[in-house]
């Protein structure tokens, strides 16, 4: 037998399954099951009073569900909107803290980047290193002969 038959042969074998399968009846009532035991047929007008008797309890029911929805959705509102009150306040308690952050960096000085000591010691390397390169350029590129290693 090929693979590709097999999915095929499944289906009908379900196919087939449900063609022979009984649909459920729908229940009968006390009153139905005792009037076919006795064999004697209940007259439509019983059977109407019990279907309107019926259909009157599943409006109600119908009715409380549709109350209780909504009640229950009104809370739901209410509880979303009181958390978004609280997310609310919350956000503006730390706007406000960060804007009064905010201002305090902005008030204060800024830090000197180097103490007087040390704004001293590189204006002084700084003449150092520029009296070293005017030594360098004034002396040109000649060569001299030393004396004193002779």
């Amino acid at each position: 037998m090929h693979v590709g038959q097999l999915p095929l042969l499944l289906t009908a074998a379900l196919l087939c399954s449900l063609a022979q399968a009984e649909e459920p009846r729908p229940e009968a009532s006390a009153t139905d099951s005792a009037a076919a035991a006795t064999g004697v047929a209940e007259p439509p007008a019983v059977a109407n009073d019990a279907l309107l008797a019926q259909l009157d309890q599943l409006q109600r029911r119908l009715a409380a569900s549709e109350r209780q929805r909504t009640e229950l959705s009104r809370q739901l509102e209410t509880a979303s909107e009181e958390r978004e009150n609280a997310q609310l306040a919350r956000l503006r308690q730390e706007n406000q803290r960060l804007k009064l952050q905010l201002k305090e960096a902005q008030a204060s000085p800024t830090p000197r980047l180097l103490t007087e000591q040390q704004t001293w010691f590189a204006v002084g390397g700084g003449v150092a290193l520029l009296s070293l390169f005017t030594g360098l350029i004034a002396r040109g590129g000649r060569r001299q002969r030393r004396q004193w290693i002779n």
